[in-house]
């Protein structure tokens, strides 16, 4: 197969195995959209489901967190990981948005990405889940993903997610980062698939002999 028809068959066959596509990070809001998609870096989707919680109960929105102590922050989310960076994340943005945007979490890419521990694939998670906005959050597993399937060489999440917004239509992008999540974790994950094992690795390249190493980011 081409670069393209990998592309277009691996589309239509994430389509047919996840026609609906739940965001995976339990919110109320797109404040506590932002502060799960914050906790979720180095951490997994079903740890911060447990943690949030707990976080929200104190504050669930901006104004009311800006006043939560940091301790009592960084204690809730301590099992995310990078504890120290997130709460301390958490407590700033908060600030940011009630002194600049009025409590409202911002629709705009450079205004979320100003903002601490707001990177560019957290900003496009938000704007792609909260926002409706066409983006292509790319993290360690879809870059793993995109390289074992041909359809990058990228180096970088950076790299990919340029190679992938070429192979995809547009109107696809904020499905389909989730549907290749989620298949990646049921079928194609790291240690379950080698490169020759799912129906995408083996359909996309059957003569496939050694396993696949993807080059980490």
């Amino acid at each position: 197969m081409l670069k393209q028809q990998r592309a277009d068959y691996i589309l239509e066959k994430l389509k047919e195995t996840y026609p609906e596509t739940p965001i995976p990070l339990d919110h109320k809001n797109n404040f506590e959209l932002l502060v799960a998609v914050l906790l979720s870096a180095q951490c997994t989707d079903i740890r911060v489901n447990q943690v949030t919680p707990a976080l929200f109960a104190l504050a669930d929105n901006p104004f009311d967190m800006q006043h939560v102590p940091l301790d009592s922050i960084y204690k809730i989310v301590r099992p995310c990981g990078l504890a120290p960076q997130k709460s301390s994340a958490i407590s700033s943005l908060s600030k940011i948005l009630v002194e600049q945007y009025d409590g409202v979490v911002p629709d705009d890419w450079k205004a979320l990405e100003s903002l601490p521990g707001v990177g560019h694939k957290t900003a496009g998670v938000v704007m792609s889940q909260g926002f409706g906005h066409p983006a292509f959050p790319v993290d360690t597993h879809i870059h793993r993903l995109a390289q074992r399937w041909g359809l990058t060489k990228g180096k970088s999440v950076t790299q990919t997610e340029r190679d992938l917004k070429k192979l995809f239509p547009k109107e696809s992008w904020n499905a389909l980062h989730l549907q290749i999540i989620f298949y990646g974790r049921e079928y194609c994950s790291a240690r379950g698939c080698d490169g020759r094992v799912c129906e995408i690795c083996t359909t996309c390249y059957p003569n496939r002999k050694s396993p696949f190493v993807a080059h980490k980011p």
